[in-house]
This record gives C-alpha cells, sequence and structure tokens, in this order.
C-alpha cells in the first residue's frame, strides 16, 4: 500500500470519528452551542482544553521553532506552560463562580458598561482572528503534504472541514470531539518521538534521551548536536540568549498571553462546579505536559537527522548529491515547503547559515551560498520520514498534526461567533433576540471569520508559531490586565478599564504593525523587523508584556482620578472571590 493511500485511511479515519461526534453531540441551545451545557467532567474538560491549547503551534511549529534556533527558543515552552498555572490559580475559578458565558459578557457586567463590553468583543476578535490565521497556516502545511497538493488547496480544504464540524456542532459538539483529538494527537506526537529516541540514544523516553549518549557517535547527544551545528556556521544549539530583557518579556508575553485567551478561558464555564473549574486547569496541565516535555527531544533529534540526511559522513565531509536527495525530500518540495537551487553547478546539496561570518570556510570549501530551504513548520510532519519509520507512523503524524490544528481553529471560531452574536448583538444591540436567531448569527459570524482567517493564512506575517505569539501578545496587552483588575480591585471602574485596555491594544498593534506590515499586509511595515530597530531591543513578539504593564498603568490611573464604582459592583468583586455560606476558620 503506498503512502498516500495509508495517509488517507488515517486521516479519513480520524474525521470520519469527529463528524461522527459532532453529529452525535449537536447543538439543539444556546447553552449547549456556547458551554457544553455546562456539564462536562473534568477529566473529559482538561482532555478538550488540552486538545483545544495544543494547536498547530504546539503539535507542528514548536519543534520547529526550537529545532532552528535551539535553547533561545525554549521560551515558547517556558511561557505556553507557565501560562496555565497562572490561569488555574488566578482567573478560572474565580470566572466559573461568576457564572457567565464568555470573557466580554463578565467584563460588562463587572465594569457595568456597554462601552466597556465592545472594547472587549474588539479586542477578543482581534486577538481571535490572528490566531486563527496561524492554525489555518499550519493546517494548510499539513493537508498540502499528506494530499499531496499545493499549500493554498491544502488551506481552503482545512477550512471548509473545520466550517462543517464548528458550525454543526457548536461548545457541545467541540468538547466531545476536541477529547477525540487530544488521543490522537498525542499519540501521533510521542510514538516517533519513541521511536527516534530510540534510534538514536537507545533510550525510549525522549525527554530523557535528549539528554543521552549519542549511540554512533559515543558523546553526549546535544553535544554531538552542537559541533555538527557550529561546523556549518549555525550558533551552537545550547548557546545562552545574550538579549535577556527581550527574552524575559516574550516569556512573559506568552504566559498572560494565555491567561487572557478567550478561547481557553470558555472551556471553564463547562464544567457544573467552581472546584471543577480549577480540577479542569489541573488535568489541563497534565495532558500538555506530557507533549510539552517531548516536543525539545523531537526537535533536537529532527535537527541532527535533518544534518545526518545531507552529510551522511559528517559535516566536514561531501554532501549528498542532489539526485540521489531521499524520498521525503521530493514529496515536500511538491508543497514548495523545501527549495533547493544548485548555486556552484556541482549537483551537491549545500545546506549551511550563510552568514558573513562563515564565508571564508564556504568560499574554501567551494561553496557559493546555502542552497536548501527548508520551512520550519514541516520538521514535526517530516520527522518520521527522515528517520525512516514505518508508513503508519507517517499516516499517525499526518492525523495528528490536523487535529492539532482543526480542534484549535474549532475553539477560536467559536470564541469568535460568541462574541459577535452573544456580546455584540444580544448584549448591545437586539436584547431581545430568540435563541433560534441568536444561533443563526454566530453561524454566519463563523462563516465570515473562516473566509478572512483562510485569505490571511495565505499571506502569513510569519511561521505558525509566531503568528500565534502575535496573538498571544494582543491577548496579553488587551483581556488579562481587564480580568485580573476585574477579579482583584474594587477600585477599578469602567472609564479606567476601557481606557486602560484601548492604551494596551493601540500601543501593541501599532508597534507590531510598524515592523510586521499593517494588519499584516505584506508590503506596508515602516521599518525591518531587526534588532537594530527594535525599541530596546524588544521585539514585536514580546511587545505584549509592554503592553499589558500600559494596561494597568493607564487603568489605575484613569481609576484613581474618576469616582469608585458602584456599592453593587465592589459588592459583586467581594462575592466572586469569597466563598459564601462558609464559616470562620476554627481555631484547633
Amino acid at each position: 500500500m503506498d503512502q498516500f493511500t495509508i495517509n488517507l485511511l488515517f486521516v479519513g479515519g480520524s474525521f470520519a470519528l469527529y463528524f461522527g461526534i459532532a453529529i452525535w453531540a449537536r447543538a439543539g441551545s444556546t447553552k449547549e452551542f456556547y458551554v457544553a451545557g455546562g456539564g462536562v467532567h473534568p477529566v473529559l474538560n482538561g482532555m478538550a482544553t488540552a486538545a483545544d491549547w495544543m494547536s498547530a503551534a504546539s503539535f507542528i511549529s514548536m519543534a520547529g521553532l526550537i529545532a532552528a534556533g535551539g535553547y533561545a527558543n525554549s521560551t515558547f515552552l517556558m511561557g505556553w506552560t507557565g501560562g496555565y498555572v497562572l490561569l488555574a490559580m488566578l482567573l478560572a475559578p474565580y470566572l466559573r463562580k461568576f457564572g457567565k458565558f464568555t470573557v466580554p459578557d463578565f467584563i460588562g457586567d463587572r465594569f457595568y458598561s456597554t462601552t466597556a463590553r465592545l472594547v472587549a468583543v474588539a479586542c477578543l476578535i482581534i486577538a481571535s482572528v490572528t490566531y486563527v490565521i496561524g492554525q489555518m497556516t499550519g493546517a494548510g502545511v499539513a493537508f498540502s503534504r499528506f494530499l499531496e497538493v499545493d499549500n493554498n488547496t491544502g488551506l481552503i480544504i482545512a477550512a471548509v472541514v473545520v466550517f462543517f464540524y464548528a458550525v454543526l456542532g457548536g461548545m457541545k459538539g467541540i468538547t466531545y470531539t476536541q477529547v477525540a483529538q487530544y488521543v490522537v494527537l498525542i499519540i501521533a506526537y510521542t510514538i516517533p518521538a519513541v521511536f527516534i529516541s530510540l534510534q538514536l540514544t537507545d533510550t525510549f523516553i525522549p525527554a530523557i534521551g535528549l539528554f543521552s549518549t549519542h549511540t554512533e557517535s559515543g558523546l553526549p547527544l546535544l553535544q554531538k548536536l552542537d559541533e555538527v551545528v557550529r561546523e556549518l556556521g549555525f550558533r551552537d544549539y545550547t548557546a545562552d540568549v545574550e538579549n535577556k530583557l527581550n527574552m524575559v518579556l516574550f516569556t512573559l508575553s506568552l504566559m498572560i498571553g494565555t491567561a487572557g485567551l478567550p478561547h481557553v478561558i470558555i472551556r471553564f464555564f463547562t464544567v457544573p462546579k467552581v472546584a471543577d473549574a480549577r480540577w479542569s486547569a489541573g488535568w489541563a496541565l497534565v495532558f500538555i505536559a506530557l507533549l510539552y516535555l517531548t516536543a525539545p527531544a523531537v526537535a533536537s533529534m529532527a535537527r541532527l537527522n535533518l544534518l545526518t540526511t545531507i552529510y551522511p559522513s559528517g559535516p566536514t565531509e561531501q554532501p549528498i548529491e542532489y539526485a540521489e536527495r531521499p524520498d521525503w525530500v521530493q514529496t515536500w518540495e511538491t508543497t514548495g515547503l523545501i527549495k533547493f537551487e544548485d548555486k556552484n553547478g556541482d549537483g551537491r546539496v549545500q545546506f549551511y547559515n550563510d552568514v558573513p561570518a562563515f564565508q571564508d570556510e564556504a568560499a574554501a570549501r567551494g561553496w557559493e551560498g546555502n542552497e536548501l530551504v527548508v520551512n520550519r513548520d514541516i520538521l514535526v510532519l517530516a520527522n518520521p520520514e527522515i528517520a525512516n519509520l514505518p508508513g503508519w507512523v507517517i499516516g499517525l503524524i499526518a492525523a495528528g498534526g490536523l487535529a492539532a490544528a482543526l480542534s484549535t481553529a474549532a475553539g477560536l471560531l467559536l470564541a469568535i461567533s460568541s462574541a459577535i452574536s452573544h456580546d455584540l448583538i444580544k448584549g448591545s444591540i437586539n436584547p431581545n433576540i430568540s435563541d433560534k436567531d441568536e444561533l443563526k448569527v454566530a453561524r454566519i459570524s463563523m462563516f465570515v471569520a473562516i473566509v478572512v482567517a483562510t485569505y490571511l493564512g495565505m499571506n502569513p506575517p510569519g511561521f505558525a508559531a509566531q503568528v500565534v505569539a502575535l496573538a498571544f501578545g494582543i491577548a496579553a496587552a488587551s483581556i488579562f490586565p481587564a480580568l485580573m483588575m476585574g477579579i482583584f480591585s474594587k477600585r477599578v471602574n469602567s472609564t479606567g478599564a476601557i481606557a486602560g485596555m484601548l492604551a494596551g491594544l493601540i500601543s501593541t498593534l501599532v508597534y507590531i504593525f510598524v515592523f510586521l506590515g499593517w494588519f499584516f499586509i505584506p508590503g506596508t511595515a515602516n521599518l525591518a523587523n531587526t534588532p537594530d530597530n527594535w525599541l530596546f531591543g524588544i521585539s514585536p513578539l514580546s511587545f505584549g508584556a509592554v503592553g499589558a504593564m500600559i494596561n494597568f498603568a493607564v487603568a489605575f490611573t484613569v481609576s484613581s482620578m474618576t469616582p469608585p464604582p458602584p456599592k453593587e459592583i465592589q459588592d459583586l468583586v467581594e462575592s466572586v472571590r469569597y466563598p459564601q455560606g462558609a464559616g470562620g476558620a476554627v481555631d484547633h
């Protein structure tokens, strides 16, 4: 059986399962559409949250970024897992106790203002649409490879599939679909990692294999990788980061962005009790850790495998001839995500870091420029092929990559549609709209969001994980501070909250657009996105943390100069934070 047929069997089988679940769990009411009827078990909700969370960025792109950048890109791991701890401790239980469907619901009621609700809707839609672009980019990469079509066709297929089951099932369908998708994606991620770890280190746990001895050379795996990349002009894989400020701000931006992401917060409204919200967050962290502990090993082993494929006798020897390149390179070339140009006409594949510091060494070897361009997003998907694993493992990775991209895209689309139908239309424009019409508006807005995300996915402002990092920056600067102040400060009033959200959002967006193009439209950037141009060395991906500080500062300053919130709002804040009806502590 050829690889294409195996891929179709795995992907088709997993999709049949998702569609079956979506039809079985079809939403009949707005409560089922938005929060799955509020009756999901914490362990299942933890699994669904993990699938919602581990997007195409986590599954497909994060290991690719770590493989390309080494230790410097481990910030993605630290930020995304650290954010979950913040979410579990500081936000999830209190928001569940408040008992609303959506983030703008909470902000509108807590800050007793329709304007605050509308600003929250705007922040939520901007962050979610940016995030969906990243998912669509990842889904396009996966579909293009496994259906052997070009990238844009893959994107359109992904859009049609997501639209079908997200629109049909709402939160109820999405929750149970995501439980299935978690199982698919974690099996798909860990099985190839176990195989590759055994091949390279004789250790079957990848996270331990990362720090074990490389069987062939007898050196520690990371030392071997450092030597190989150094010989080809790249910086050491384990090299320290020079710009510590940017690293700290980027990690912080990802952490508080995680805690402010609307599609994750919505998940905590789907459990029956407040205690279950905390348990859900705890279980989600366990399920996420399974993938995140494996990712650095997958990244390091993929990088080493890729370089030893091109330089089978070692980085100082001759690279392979282009005519003898492996089948997987040929297959990925059809998607346009691997490109080769024979610059010195010797018929061999020169792959190295083409920088001024390495030019003399390259010239001495007769090289006239790097000839191979490998899109980072393909590394996890190509990993089983690079390691010559059996066809069914490659099919499994195909199903897992698609499960990751589609589960998160569906959750985000639900967040966007509920913001428009529930918060904008029902909350502000037409409070008397019927349940049936509200569902209709939710489904129409989902369709529009998919069309916009698909268009922008064809012209993305970066790799999948980088586009997602921008969404986190936007959520960090706008939504997270408003939620924190809403729960923990009785003094912040509606004027302060609105001014803070707008200041955080606008400052972050302007900083991002100056370097990445206005509204991510190619060719409209004012400055080149290089460290020399960044303000105090802060990259656009890290600016969300600065935006959040601006948000807090403006909100507290404006609130201190304007009247305090009404007494009933202050009592509401008190009641959300403290258990009602509990007796005082007894001294034993």
